[in-house]
């Protein structure tokens, strides 16, 4: 395999620290961007990885950063808007691209692999889609003059540290019920380790070129399914309460309130299309999909006996 010098914009997120930590163990040299160089100084551990401060959202700065790299990893993403212009949907998903791919052009870089997100469309029912897919077609766009660009379009992603099981574990363990806006709403959730397997596979495979590769995971499940298999996994008895579109419209609008915008009008919008594939991405890749069941249970039982033990330390004085 050539070893590569890669420059990753989102390597400290979620799916992000599980594709650098594959990088880092097959050789490639890493250079990571970050907004805040001192809250990811954990990564430094790793012997090829380079984390860089920087602005994202300025041509010139990216331009500098790629100077030496022959790939660009872009997967910057947002589910709703931020407090700062910088970090809107439109500033993320449909702006950001088109300055990676500049700053890329400005430094002879051809090779560009981009995380979209399933059912990303300019013409699509809320603004997470749509920017997403101004930002998608935009690098497509880009193959025309030559950049060798592939787009990843995963469902939702878990993985022992997601923000999808967890924090519905999380809601469970407040309360005997939760009411569940679109509870019918379908998922083909995609481990995280399928996603960063499915980017390292495409980096040096000329077929990848030009592709947009649709993630799913082996089986599809309603919301509410999922949130009582959370609840099962967990081993809590809890009652999920489905609600209407009415009331679902209605939580969204409250919970925008809410500090950390747990769910918004606009992500009510999104889950009004199923989000399951069209095409097996993963099976194009010969990557065989891994099931919920082979990573969540065990770590939803874990992670339930913690906070109840967390519970009991406290009861004692201890905590």
């Amino acid at each position: 395999m050539r070893k590569h010098r890669i420059c990753v914009l989102g390597g400290t997120g979620f799916i992000g620290r599980h594709l650098i930590s594959r990088l880092a163990r097959q050789g490639h040299r890493l250079r990571v961007l970050t907004r805040r160089r001192e809250r990811h100084r954990e990564l430094l551990v790793m012997p090829t990885l380079e984390l860089v401060e920087s602005n994202i959202h300025r041509v010139s700065e990216l331009s500098a950063r790629f100077k030496g790299c022959d790939a660009v990893i872009n997967l910057v993403g947002a589910l709703n808007d931020g407090p700062a212009g910088s970090e809107s949907l439109e500033a993320v998903h449909a702006q950001l691209p088109g300055k990676v791919v500049e700053a890329c052009q400005f430094n002879g870089i051809r090779r560009y692999l981009h995380m979209s997100a399933l059912n990303a469309d300019p013409e699509g029912p809320s603004q997470y889609l749509r920017t997403k897919g101004v930002g998608e077609n935009q690098v497509h766009a880009a193959a025309r003059d030559g950049m060798a660009v592939t787009s990843f379009r995963p469902s939702v992603v878990f993985g022992h540290d997601d923000s999808f099981f967890n924090r519905f574990a999380g809601l469970l363990a407040l309360s005997p019920v939760l009411p569940l806006a679109c509870p019918e709403t379908r998922f083909a959730p995609v481990y995280v380790g399928d996603v960063a397997d499915a980017i390292m596979l495409a980096l040096d495979d000329r077929a990848t070129y030009d592709q947009r590769y649709d993630l799913c995971g082996p089986h599809t499940y309603t919301l509410r399914e999922l949130v009582a298999y959370t609840a099962k996994s967990m081993g809590a008895v809890r009652l999920v309460v489905g609600l209407g579109d009415g009331a679902s419209r209605l939580q969204a609008r409250a919970m925008e309130w809410v500090p950390g915008k747990p769910f918004t009008r606009d992500n009510y919008l999104s889950m009004q299309v199923d989000s399951v594939c069209r095409s097996d991405g993963l099976a194009a890749l010969g990557i065989e999909p891994t099931s919920v069941d082979a990573v969540m249970p065990a770590h939803l039982q874990a992670r339930s006996r913690a906070v109840w033990l967390n519970g009991l330390r406290t009861l004692a004085g201890r905590g």
